[in-house]
């Protein structure tokens, strides 16, 4: 099974924000085993290293940047449709511009958005939500 895993879940698996941080180190292990696929919009991964540089400093978002690309989770791009998707839906609901594109991106992938983040209760109607707690 897919799943699209939004900033506020890496963020606090970073911070090691328990237990939503075990949550994501389960997901980890599943999708390196082969048993899940977990995937990342490229503008929520530009969320979590300007908030490493805001939270700790720039050398702390650089590395995470670095040890991202050994994690097993796949980078999804933006697309002028993915966009459209997302402006959508910040203009129809009470959203942070980049928890829309993870929105948009579970919403394409047809796929459960992992997060614990509570703005996005309003989006429960619409997409699958997975909460960590």
């Amino acid at each position: 099974m897919k799943r699209v895993l939004d900033s506020w879940a890496i963020l606090a698996w970073l911070q090691d924000e328990k237990p939503a941080s075990d949550g994501v180190q389960n997901l980890l292990n599943l999708a390196r085993t082969g048993d899940i696929e977990l995937k990342m919009n490229l503008i929520n991964i530009g969320e979590v290293y300007y908030r490493s540089i805001r939270s700790e400093d720039e050398e702390t978002a650089k590395a995470f940047w670095r040890g991202f690309g050994r994690m097993p989770i796949g980078l999804v791009g933006v697309t002028c449709s993915l966009t459209l998707i997302a402006a959508s839906l910040k203009g129809q609901y009470p959203i942070a511009y980049a928890d829309a594109f993870a929105a948009a991106t579970a919403r394409v992938e047809k796929c459960p958005l992992v997060t614990g983040d509570p703005e996005l209760r309003v989006l429960e109607t619409l997409i699958e939500l997975e909460w960590l707690e």
